[in-house]
């Protein structure tokens, strides 16, 4: 049953968690202060696919998330300890929910390139079974993080990228302009909710209708994504093991069908190997 009291956790992080490993090797070519999902990376847990240009819910048995033991209501199910070493120095290591994804967007035009169907509120609608109305929290969509996604390597010449989004009242609007250097790198994320222009303020990104280049040369395959955040362990010396427990990590919940994906903030010019444990415990 749901837990409600100290007792009941303890006995829920004792006596009945997933356990869980995360064994990731570095990706190159980065920058401080970059975003990097571990989606396409390989090792444990596996490498998760390309998505193609239809928007994609990622659900618990979607390849490339931590696999959970799914419960029933009342149980439930939350992130009771993280922790982690890391090839690099001051590392922060986030767990997100992956909710949807897209690829196959194309840096090598600079047509608007139209991404349907890419709306929170009509893609749980369309698929109640994948649970993303209450994956995705609040019903303002604040909760809700949106990144540009790398999956191949953007050319050596810079690029400027504009989404037009949709938001939590059903309004539509270019996002501030994302100036890109040359050379972005397979597994780079953007952040795209720091975007939102003035005069959208006090508003949440519901969906992507488009994403448009300002220059030909830039080449790849690059996405959307969307998650929801559950946790962090930050490793402020590199190859020692830092733990969070569920006091720290604030007992978030992972809500049936969840795709618990990785993320990590470089310090330096690659991710840096990364190893973890952790549990996901139900009560």
């Amino acid at each position: 049953m749901t837990v409600t009291t100290l007792d009941g956790l303890v006995n829920a992080i004792g006596n009945n968690a997933d356990k869980f490993v995360i064994d990731k090797p570095s990706l190159a070519n980065f920058a401080a202060g970059i975003y990097g999902s571990l989606w396409r990376a390989t090792g444990q847990p596996g490498q998760g696919a390309i998505p193609n240009t239809t928007p994609t819910i990622c659900i618990a048995t979607t390849v490339g998330g931590i696999t959970l033991t799914q419960q029933t209501a009342p149980t439930k199910s939350y992130l009771t300890n993280l922790d982690a070493v890391s090839g690099n120095a001051g590392t922060s290591i986030e767990i997100h929910d992956r909710l949807v994804n897209v690829g196959g967007l194309s840096g090598n035009t600079t047509a608007v390139q139209t991404i349907t169907g890419f709306d929170l509120s009509t893609l749980h609608s369309g698929n109640t079974a994948a649970n993303l109305n209450d994956r995705k929290g609040a019903s303002d969509y604040s909760d809700v993080q949106w990144w540009v996604e790398w999956y191949a390597d953007t050319g050596a010449t810079a690029a400027n990228v504009t989404a037009n989004a949709i938001f939590n009242d059903g309004t539509s609007a270019n996002l501030s302009l994302l100036v890109l250097p040359a050379t972005r790198r397979l597994g780079m994320v953007y952040p795209l909710n720091n975007l939102i222009p003035a005069a959208q303020s006090g508003k949440y990104i519901r969906g992507i209708n488009s994403i448009t280049f300002t220059n030909s040369a830039a080449q790849g395959n690059v996405g959307i994504t969307c998650t929801r955040y559950k946790g962090s362990v930050y490793t402020p010396i590199a190859n020692a093991r830092f733990p969070q427990d569920w006091q720290q990590l604030g007992l978030n919940e992972f809500y049936p069908n969840s795709c618990p994906h990785i993320i990590v903030l470089t310090t330096t010019t690659s991710t840096g190997t990364l190893r973890a444990t952790g549990k996901v415990s139900h009560g």
